[in-house]
């Protein structure tokens, strides 16, 4: 990983001229070889750029690293614990009491649950005619996530907002070619390999918000109002030489084999402890073993006529990657349809102004200080009561017997006291633990920063204990409804300022870059336009580029998680319409019943779902009563009962 370098002057100085040549023919006809007018005017730009956001950004790593400390349970001993240590280790040392851990894990848990069911990316079709689409469109996407393990993406995603209060991934369009053997005859022992892709599709990049670099000049939500937007990250001369080879967007690769110096001058990861517990020292491997080169990706809203890169007078979208902060590697006008930086970002408790953020867990930092303080104060206390303190007279007691006793020994008194008896001897200090009312003070703290992060005792998993009664179910469903609503609140920033950008980007780049067919599968009862108008064969459904090319509208999710909503009252609402005819009518009973379902927890309530040709098969259930005849003339008059016709029961 990248690691800070006090002097630039380290790496290799293209300014005048490489006298390699490796033949490269660059982009839109441009002169980006690595000593060229353009590729340093370029490069001291794009630095600059790097290094304007950096001195903003940076602001926040002290406190960022004190947040990484606190999650997890280790603090670094001091001599007098090393000792106890090395002397018995058993006995308790100083720790991080781990409640911001459980904090943390409770709001990620929720987040979570509130946005990966799948879909994760609902859409539906603007107009009639984009309905079918629209719907495949999803289909589509729900399989690129699943290949490409988005969800593991977004845990990341959540967990960076939660914990430094900021979350940053980018949208990729991911190819994956490789080769693929096959048979030359049907009934033919002999198999050729063809070159062949194996996959194309949507997918996502987690960005350290340690290697993040956005426009100081915009609030950090408003990521697409900045002129330009990066990040850091590492990769390797072999990765990148073999992307070369298979992406027409990387060049200038074999010009980094001659820097001895590949990693960055501005920041990286290092700038957190995580290193440190992973054994890392400073980002540096062994370079005789790997040869790890640090990239700045940057893209920028430029006008090609004042860069240098066209004629054009409006502002354009580039991309630029640098690799060692001294070679070009990629240069490309963006293209995109949504032009729109793909770069997705949440701060879940920003202030709509700030171009820096908090988070949760640092407005809990001091608590957690305190907390630390009391229980680690506790422990050493306990650690020194629980050994005895003697006063001994050493002329009459050998001292040495003392020092060696063990249960069931002997210790001697020494001649002098021979006859004279022992009670005199010696004599046990009192002590006391002065220390005994901290686990109560630090409980008293735990429930301050519970109520503070919204993770009560139902959200966290755990009941109240205390109390003269036992916990009822309503003191239960309010509390736990309370701490719903605060952490809905939460999820629902999320939904807004990242995942509605997220399954935008996917869809526009599905859009713009599908050019494989894929097959998708079938549940329940799909619209009657898709039968129409595609061949559904053992459940799939063979999805081409041009089926996709709809109006669509993209669902957000609100926030809410399966079981969230106590469905007691909704429970006693379904049955109050299925018996109701006059309310069957109006409400459509199927849809309640799968919300219902799906607020309990189930998933794939659709694959339950008898299909429209074979329900036209299932014969309706009639339940026959006899009642007098004033009161059927009664409910039919008031259009609660209908009679018989030839065709059936209406």
């Amino acid at each position: 990983m990248p690691y800070t370098i006090t002097n630039p002057d380290q790496h290799i100085d293209y300014a005048f001229g490489s006298k390699d040549d490796y033949g490269y023919r660059y982009p839109y006809n441009l002169d980006l070889k690595p000593g060229s007018d353009l590729h340093q005017k370029l490069l001291g730009t794009l630095l600059q750029f790097a290094r304007n956001s950096a001195n903003v950004i940076s602001r926040r790593h002290s406190k960022w690293n004190e947040i990484d400390q606190k999650l997890q349970a280790f603090i670094v001993t001091s001599r007098e614990e090393e000792d106890v240590r090395r002397s018995d280790p058993r006995k308790p040392i100083s720790i991080v009491f781990p409640y911001t851990y459980a904090i943390l894990e409770t709001l990620v848990a929720y987040l979570v649950a509130a946005f990966t069911p799948e879909p994760i990316f609902r859409y539906e079709g603007v107009g009639p005619e984009d309905i079918a689409g629209a719907t495949l469109m999803e289909k589509v996407i729900n399989v690129h996530c699943a290949k490409t393990k988005v969800a593991l993406n977004l845990h990341t995603f959540f967990r960076d907002a939660s914990a430094y209060g900021l979350g940053v991934m980018t949208p990729q369009w991911i190819i994956k070619r490789g080769k693929r053997s096959v048979r030359n005859a049907p009934f033919s022992g002999r198999t050729t390999t063809e070159e062949v892709t194996l996959f194309e599709g949507n997918g996502l990049e987690n960005i350290d918000p340690y290697c993040y670099l956005p426009d100081p000049n915009v609030a950090l939500h408003n990521v697409q109002k900045g002129e330009y937007v990066g990040w850091l990250d590492t990769d390797n001369l072999m990765n990148l030489l073999s992307d070369e080879e298979v992406d027409g967007d990387l060049f200038n690769v074999s010009y980094l084999r001659r820097i001895t110096n590949k990693y960055t001058s501005i920041y990286g990861s290092a700038n957190s402890p995580r290193q440190n517990r992973s054994g890392q020292y400073n980002g540096i491997y062994p370079s005789s073993y790997t040869d790890p080169i640090d990239k700045l990706n940057m893209y920028v809203k430029l006008i090609p006529l004042v860069w240098g890169l066209g004629k054009r007078e409006y502002p354009e979208k580039w991309m630029f990657t640098i690799a060692a902060d001294s070679v070009i590697i990629r240069a490309k006008q963006m293209n995109l349809n949504h032009d729109l930086f793909p770069v997705s970002v949440t701060v879940p408790d920003f202030d709509g102004y700030s171009p820096v953020s908090f988070s949760r867990m640092e407005i809990l930092q001091g608590m957690q200080v305190a907390v630390d303080f009391l229980f680690n104060s506790h422990v050493t206390n306990v650690r020194k009561v629980i050994n005895d303190l003697l006063v001994v007279d050493p002329y009459l007691i050998n001292v040495a017997d003392i020092a060696n006793a063990e249960a069931g020994g002997i210790i001697r008194t020494r001649r002098p006291a021979w006859g004279r008896g022992v009670e005199n001897s010696f004599k046990q200090l009192a002590m006391s633990d002065i220390t005994r009312n901290n686990v109560t003070d630090v409980t008293f703290l735990i429930e301050f920063m519970r109520q503070i992060a919204g993770t009560d005792n139902p959200m966290m998993g755990t009941l109240r204990a205390g109390g003269p009664d036992r916990l009822t179910a309503k003191e239960y469903q309010g509390t736990a409804a309370g701490a719903v609503n605060r952490l809905e609140r939460v999820a629902k920033i999320v939904g807004i300022q990242a995942m509605q950008d997220v399954g935008y980007f996917f869809a526009m780049h599905t859009q713009q870059f599908m050019d494989e067919p894929t097959y998708v599968r079938t549940a329940g009862d799909w619209p009657e336009s898709i039968k129409a108008a595609f061949s559904i064969r053992d459940g799939r459904i063979l999805v081409k580029p041009s089926d996709i090319l709809v109006d669509y509208d993209l669902l957000v999710r609100d926030g809410s998680i399966p079981g969230g909503t106590y469905s007691d009252q909704w429970i006693q609402l379904f049955e109050i319409i299925s018996k109701n005819p006059l309310l069957a009518e109006r409400f459509d009973v199927t849809r309640i019943f799968k919300y219902i379902a799906t607020n309990l927890g189930a998933k794939n309530v659709d694959d339950f779902e008898v299909s429209g040709d074979s329900a036209k098969q299932v014969a309706p259930q009639v339940t026959m009563t006899a009642q007098p005849d004033e009161q059927v003339e009664a409910a039919a008059a008031n259009g609660q009962m209908q009679p018989l016709t030839m065709n059936g029961v209406l």
